[in-house]
Formats: structure tokens, C-alpha cells, sequence
């Protein structure tokens, strides 16, 4: 594929994906918690999943345990001291900047996931069509988190539907950073993809996972994550 053919993936992968679920949340109004739960959960038994055993794979392939190992590291502190700061500031916890705020640190998070979409095309294009597609997919729900506080803080529906696609643009800009970087040498392929493993690691088990079990507390979210994984592994064996 082209540069220019990976970055309109790339965008698929953010702006569509949060954009779609602003336009679900339109619809639905406000989800009832057990379903959002479950919907979490799949998501993050997804990304676990290919994150596992298709996006650190190849990452060790590529550049080696050692690089590899470091760039999960890296990864996950990074977006450990994004998550700090943005917990650490103070905002007036209205429906509007709580929505807001929420769509800032998806925002933050998108960029990495765009890396390892980039870094995973100059991989195979198999890997960053897999990538990409479990990406979408875990936008869906980011959309809704982002859509529904703004839409019961009284915001607009054009307009809510506007921050929700806003919030998926860095994963376009980490695409493209991951094809430049990608560029350079397999070894800054695998640092990319061990980079971007580690940030979705911890984005999975650091915030969607206790979010899920949080929003309701029967068994829905740990049904769907199991799925997620299953769903996980034929996404990886098959695509």
C-alpha cells in the first residue's frame, strides 16, 4: 500500500471510529450501564489480544527482546505521566468539561495507537490492516464516553458530533509519524511497535478494564472481554 492509502486507514482507524460512536450516542441518548460494560469489555479483550500475540510479536521479530521489552516500557510510562497530568488538573466537573477533558486524554491516547498502526504496515500490510481494524473498533465506545457528558451538558448535536471526530485526529498523525520512523530501519519498526504495545497495554489494563467493571458490576464486562479475546485471535489468524 501507499503512504497516502495507509494514512486514509489510519484515519478510518480514529475518526471514524470515535466519530461513529458520537453518532451512536446521538441515537442512544445515554447507554444503559450494562451494555456500555460489555461493550468495554469486548473492546478491551481486543486490544489485548492483538496487542499479544500479532503487535509485540512482531515488535520482538523485528528489533530484538531486549529493544522490544524497552519500547513496552517506554510506552506505558509515557501514557502513565500523560494520565497524571490530566488527572492532576482541575476543571469544574460539569457534564461539558468532563466530556471535554474525557475527549482530551482520548485524544492523547489515539497517537500511539496511530504509531503502531503506521509502524505495522511497514511490518506486512496484513499486520496494519489487523491493527487498525481492533483500533476502529476500540474508538466506538471512546466516541460514546466523550458524546454523551456533552450532549447532557446541552451542547449541540453538531457540535458533539464534531469533538467526537476531533478526538480520533492524532491517531492520523501517528500514522504518519510511524511510517517516517518506520522508514529509518527495522529496528525503529519494532521500537514503534513495542512503543505503541505498551501504551494500549496499559490504556487496556489501566483504565478500560476497571472502567468496564466499574459502569456495572455482574459478569457482563469479563463475558465480553473473553470474547474480545476469541474475537482477538480470529481477527489475527484470519486477516
Amino acid at each position: 500500500m501507499s503512504n497516502s492509502e495507509i494514512m486514509l486507514v489510519g484515519a478510518f482507524a480514529g475518526v471514524i471510529g470515535t466519530g461513529c460512536g458520537g453518532v451512536f450516542a446521538y441515537f442512544l441518548k445515554k447507554p444503559k450501564p450494562r451494555f456500555f460494560s460489555g461493550i468495554m469489555g469486548l473492546v478491551a479483550g481486543l486490544m489485548l489480544s492483538v496487542v499479544m500475540f500479532d503487535l509485540l510479536p512482531h515488535a520482538f521479530e523485528v528489533s530484538g527482546i531486549f529493544v522490544g521489552i524497552m519500547g513496552v516500557i517506554v510506552g506505558a510510562l509515557v501514557i502513565s505521566f500523560m494520565d497524571e497530568y490530566i488527572e492532576n488538573t482541575k476543571f469544574n466537573r460539569s457534564f461539558i468539561k468532563g466530556g471535554m477533558l474525557l475527549g482530551a486524554a482520548i485524544a492523547l491516547h489515539n497517537f500511539p495507537e496511530g504509531l503502531a498502526v503506521g509502524s505495522g504496515f511497514m511490518v506486512s500490510s496484513s499486520l496494519g490492516i489487523d491493527i487498525a481494524l481492533v483500533i476502529a473498533i476500540h474508538d466506538f465506545p471512546e466516541g460514546i464516553a466523550v458524546a454523551v457528558p456533552l450532549s447532557a451538558g446541552g451542547v449541540s448535536p453538531c457540535k458533539v458530533l464534531l469533538y467526537t471526530f476531533l478526538t480520533g485526529l492524532p491517531t492520523v498523525f501517528g500514522t504518519f509519524i510511524g511510517i517516517l520512523s518506520g522508514g529509518i530501519s527495522d529496528t525503529f519498526i519494532g521500537l514503534d511497535l513495542a512503543l505503541a504495545g505498551g501504551a494500549m497495554l496499559y490504556v487496556t489494563c489501566g483504565e478500560i478494564i476497571p472502567e468496564a467493571r466499574s459502569i456495572y458490576k455482574g459478569k457482563i464486562s469479563v463475558l465480553g472481554m473473553i470474547l474480545g479475546v476469541i474475537g482477538g485471535i480470529i481477527i489475527t489468524r484470519y486477516l
